[in-house]
């Protein structure tokens, strides 16, 4: 199973549940969906020291947080925080005992550019000819 994190505007969740709803009734494990409404808003959660606290969690596999501070090398409250902020999301899951893993085999961040507002220049105009 896969985590996917997008950028979708408001609504568009019902036609992201009804494609899991399907697949799942086809027998598919369904893939985890988080969606964000701005670019803005999902780098403020899933700030570059997330993901690769996430990326070294999935690497080393299910420990504390004391632990995954020290292999990340990072300060414990730092990663204590990150941690909290992760599982909040989704993207880490804890057990009885204080260990915590990444419950995915991989994180896909998508998100569309914008369309052309404008034509865009043949070969020739780009060229500067």
């Amino acid at each position: 199973m896969k985590a996917i994190i997008e950028l979708s505007r408001k609504g568009s969740i019902f036609g992201a549940v009804a494609k899991q709803v399907a697949g799942s009734r086809r027998g598919r494990t369904p893939d985890y969906r988080l969606s964000f409404e701005s670019a803005r808003s999902l780098f403020a959660e899933l700030t570059p020291a997330r993901l690769d606290l996430l990326d070294t969690l999935r690497r080393t596999g299910p420990c504390s947080v004391y632990a995954l501070a020290k292999v990340a090398e990072r300060n414990y409250s730092n990663v204590h925080s990150d941690v909290s902020g992760l599982e909040e999301l989704g993207l880490i899951e804890r057990a009885e005992e204080g260990m915590v893993w990444v419950p995915f085999e991989a994180v896909e961040i998508r998100f569309p550019l914008a369309g052309p507002t404008r034509a865009r220049p043949t070969a020739r105009q780009a060229s500067g000819g």
